[in-house]
């Protein structure tokens, strides 16, 4: 299963992320409106995301904590997310749905999400992504911390659960 290196945190400023990312040379790839449906299931994550770039059929483990932390994600492309969230609906039940603007960047192998969530606010995720077989992950880490810097991102920023879970205790 790959391993990402991944933080989340408020985002206060949008318009400076966007600046900081531009400046550093990342590749903004669009805005995509995403729906993820979260399903039930024993251990990890599953979720369905239907959106107008991405459509993907996602399982992940990660423990929850505010640092940068291991995430183990396995994706399946979806070409009908529609069927499909029907199809798991039925045979697991939702746990969440979660609702969301979300701006998407890459720069090299580290993915940045500029979220805003629907009954939740803005948010910025950084994914540093495995790159082949060879897993350096003090080296993600360090890369991590450093676009951390870079975004101006506290430790106090940052956020220990999903959307999903943020939701559900808002409920």
């Amino acid at each position: 299963m790959p391993t990402n290196i991944e933080i989340k945190a408020h985002c206060a400023d949008i318009a400076t992320v966007r600046s900081v990312l531009a400046a550093r040379g990342a590749r903004r790839v669009g805005l995509d409106h995403q729906v993820d449906t979260y399903f039930n299931v024993p251990s990890g994550r599953l979720k369905l995301r239907s959106g107008d770039i991405e459509n993907n059929l996602i399982f992940y483990r990660r423990p929850d904590g505010a640092a940068p932390k291991r995430s183990h994600v396995r994706l399946l492309p979806c070409s009908d997310p529609v069927l499909l969230t029907s199809l798991l609906t039925e045979a697991l039940g939702v746990r969440c749905v979660v609702d969301k603007q979300r701006e998407i960047y890459f720069h090299g192998h580290v993915k940045f999400h500029v979220d805003e969530v629907t009954g939740l606010g803005n948010f910025i995720e950084i994914e540093v992504i495995e790159m082949g077989d060879d897993v350096d992950e003090p080296a993600m880490l360090s890369t991590c911390h450093q676009w951390m810097t870079w975004l101006n991102i506290s430790d106090d920023d940052l956020i220990a659960t999903s959307y999903s879970d943020m939701l559900n205790r808002s409920v």
